[in-house]
């Protein structure tokens, strides 16, 4: 089967239910920032050596492909299969948070490659988040979706300190001038 078939030549794409629309439809770059970051994502996973972190990142892959076949429809489908997903970062986000010193000042983005990636990563994921928040406004979104990406944001900034902290890097604080 060829990877092309010509159909998005002129401008739209087509949604799972066939329904066809402009790429630049705020749906498509809902679904399109969420593809985004979880390339972002699988290219953060390769510089990180930390097995709990990988396994972590791979089911938050998984979790987007499920976002994405939501918003890639024309009504509202329920991702069920996140609900409780919040409350596991939120979870994970304090245990990692202990290990660590408290953070009272902005920190630089940066470090390791890896917790640079996962920088990046939650950049997309907040933008991810301001795009359907955006599209919520004329369609109907679950809601689930956003309260996902709001702490998986926050997820992804403990990911990106702590894994300095485990290769023992310093946060870089930033300095006001």
């Amino acid at each position: 089967m060829a990877i092309y078939t010509r159909k998005g030549d002129k401008g739209k794409t087509s949604l799972f239910d066939g329904k066809k629309i402009w790429k630049f439809a705020p749906k498509v770059e809902a679904y399109g920032t969420i593809d985004e970051l979880n390339s972002v994502i699988g290219a953060a996973s390769s510089f990180i050596s930390n097995r709990l972190i990988q396994k972590e990142l791979e089911q938050i892959q998984n979790d987007l492909f499920e976002i994405s076949s939501s918003l890639a429809v024309s009504e509202v489908l329920p991702v069920d299969q996140i609900a409780n997903r919040p409350e596991e970062f939120e979870k994970l986000i304090d245990r990692m948070t202990k290990q660590m010193k408290p953070l009272n000042q902005f920190i630089l983005p940066g470090g390791s490659r890896g917790a640079s990636l996962l920088h990046v990563a939650r950049t997309v994921s907040r933008r991810a988040e301001r795009n359907i928040v955006q599209l919520s406004q004329k369609e109907q979104v679950d809601k689930t979706i956003l309260i996902y990406l709001n702490r998986l944001s926050d997820l992804l900034f403990t990911f990106a300190r702590y894994v300095n902290f485990l290769e023992k890097r310093k946060d870089n604080f930033w300095k006001k001038r």
